[in-house]
């Protein structure tokens, strides 16, 4: 299986599909495009269909979008499940991830993974930003509850629930301790930390 990502390593989508891959024990390439020099619109990139990063190339397949690339993983190979047996805990799971990518709009500009992984943010959060973040964590609470955790196993969505947080706790921004502690301890899988450890440009 090929993955195909964004040179700057900084995508929170990239590190879905990468964390998912890693996370499964799938034998995998990872293959980085420059994005700036339009590289996912070049001819050998256009078995993605949509042009759209990440992606994955598998025996001929190919499959864009990192929540969809998450399922196929899980369902086509062998190894610890990525999202939970229960179907009720699945579909939260799912709500979860797709809510991550479609909400917080501002907190995801106020706080952009550069900020994560290159220079941190030198402005506070504006009131549009500081309301994104307390429905984050608003919702993060909910969800872990008094356990600390999204489900009786660990799933995707616990990694990228903690990416999440990490734009608040990285720019030390304010994060209640149990929600803080959860993403702490989230960030130090190896499959994450084989992802925020490379070494970046």
């Amino acid at each position: 299986m090929i993955l195909y990502g964004d040179h700057h390593w900084d995508s929170p989508w990239f590190f879905t599909a990468f964390v998912a891959a890693k996370e499964k024990g799938v034998a995998f390439e990872t293959r980085v495009l420059d994005l700036d020099k339009g590289e996912q619109r070049g001819e050998s990139f256009r078995g993605a269909i949509t042009g759209r990063i990440p992606a994955i190339e598998h025996d001929g397949f190919w499959l864009a979008e990192s929540s969809a690339i998450a399922e196929y993983i899980d369902e086509a190979f062998e190894g610890p499940r990525l999202f939970p047996t229960d179907l009720r805990e699945r579909a939260r799971a799912r709500q979860l991830l797709s809510w991550l990518r479609s909400d917080l709009v501002s907190l995801r500009e106020e706080r952009p993974t550069t900020t994560m992984f290159f220079e941190r943010a030198t402005a506070p959060l504006s009131v549009k930003g500081r309301a994104a973040a307390d429905k984050l964590i608003g919702v993060a609470t909910t969800l872990l509850g008094t356990r600390g955790r999204l489900f009786d196993t660990w799933s995707i969505a616990d990694a990228d629930l903690a990416f999440m947080l990490h734009r608040l706790i990285l720019n030390n921004d304010a994060v209640p301790a149990a929600l803080h502690a959860f993403a702490t301890r989230e960030w130090q899988r190896p499959s994450v930390r084989a992802f925020v450890d490379r070494e970046r440009r």
